[in-house]
């Protein structure tokens, strides 16, 4: 048997797809695409397919993972293009690494966010963001089917930067400034979760912000921190074993 990681998108409409319903779509997209899937034992058996800490409903990401584990050996490079062609617009396979041991898990426990807030200025959204950096603690509510949760938000944040960017079109509505700020944070996964809306809201309790029209909230990489809280791609590890099995031998003299 062997084991995928796969890297894929969640691009436009379907940032507002459940993780469900993703995961329903690449099922049905490995069985068009002929992929030779291993099964679970069982009375009730399922692909072998392990999703790796999901994006929220609501928010794209450019840097989503999934194992899958096949009772063929595949080309990795063969299965992105056939499992690509398979899937809807939007959901777009970037990459896909033999895994060469290791749990993929264990490779991330951070992630990092680009927050557009358009109708908001990069110099309200720079002070905001100093005021938040400067705090020890920010308590959130958040609504949860158990009802309301407090979180602190500030210690999961690593970093947060502003930056600006100007809107390629207009606006019907009045007051939306242009260039708006863009908030660009690593945030670590801690349990509970801290979501870009979470960070949204901590700006609110220390700044009074409050963008005019929804933010739009993209997953730009994951990977584990190192020791100045950067993110380490999760698939280097599998890269550099497959390009060390690869490579011919040297010359004994």
């Amino acid at each position: 048997m062997q084991k995928l990681r796969l890297r894929y998108t969640k691009r436009g409409r379907l940032r507002f797809t459940s993780h469900r319903d993703i995961a329903r779509t690449f099922e049905r997209a490995l069985r068009r695409a002929g992929v030779p899937m291993a099964y679970s034992q069982g009375f009730s058996p399922h692909p072998k397919v392990s999703w790796v800490g999901a994006a929220p409903t609501g928010v794209a990401s450019e840097a989503e993972y999934v194992e899958v584990s096949v009772v063929e050996r595949v080309d990795p490079e063969a299965l992105r293009t056939a499992l690509d062609a398979a899937l809807p617009p939007g959901i777009d396979v970037v990459e896909v690494v033999q895994a060469e041991g290791g749990n993929l898990t264990e490779r991330i426990d951070a992630s990092e966010w680009r927050v557009e807030l358009d109708g908001v200025s990069p110099e309200e959204l720079s002070a905001a963001v100093d005021r938040f950096l400067a705090c020890e603690e920010v308590l959130v509510e958040r609504l949860t089917k158990d009802g309301k949760r407090t979180i602190d938000v500030r210690p999961a944040v690593i970093s947060a930067h502003v930056e600006a960017h100007s809107s390629d079109a207009g606006h019907d509505e009045a007051g939306l400034s242009q260039p708006y700020g863009i908030l660009m944070t690593v945030v670590r996964q801690v349990t509970p979760t801290v979501r870009p809306d979470d960070v949204l809201n901590a700006l609110h309790v220390v700044a009074d912000l409050v963008p005019p029209v929804p933010a739009k909230a993209t997953r730009m990489a994951q990977g584990r921190l190192d020791d100045e809280g950067r993110l380490v791609d999760p698939f280097a590890q599998d890269r550099g074993s497959s390009a060390t099995q690869g490579a011919p031998a040297a010359d004994e003299e």
